[in-house]
């Protein structure tokens, strides 16, 4: 194999409200932190430990919109991406480096109080849209009986 992966699936729970960040061209940016639990008993103790590991979320535009708009503090939600490392310079002049999950897909997972309210599933593209399936034409001529 010659080519490379960069895939990111994370089933989580977000750890505070969506924050977004609107650019002059109109495009924006929204970022949340997801926390993923691992959960396990413990072979000297026989006590049941979590460890919980914590997720830097980034959609854009569209996406990044209806995410602030739906997702609220300690939702579940299912996202899929690309890992993209950052670094910068902070106010001290010190380098810092950040590793976020930059998202191209995202569903939801909890369940509202109204279930048409909010779409279950959206991509992080809306321009990628996929084409529905043509649904089957069925007519009395068709029927096995």
């Amino acid at each position: 194999m010659s080519g490379t992966l960069n895939k990111v699936m994370l089933i989580g729970h977000l750890g505070d409200e969506v924050k977004m960040h609107y650019f002059e061209g109109g495009g924006c940016v929204g970022r949340f932190p997801l926390a993923t639990n691992e959960t396990y008993v413990s072979k000297q103790t026989n006590e049941r430990v979590t460890n919980t590991d914590w997720h830097n979320i980034v959609v854009r535009n569209k996406a990044a919109e209806i995410c602030e708009k739906y997702l609220t503090k300690g939702d579940k939600v299912y996202v899929e991406g690309r890992i993209k490392n950052r670094k910068w310079q902070d106010d001290s002049g010190n380098e810092r480096y950040s590793t976020e999950i930059q998202v191209s897909d995202f569903t939801f997972l909890n369940t509202k109080r109204d279930p048409e309210a909010a779409p279950a599933k959206q991509q992080a593209n809306p321009m990628a849209e996929k084409p529905a399936a043509p649904k089957p034409v069925s007519s009395d001529d068709d029927l096995p009986f």
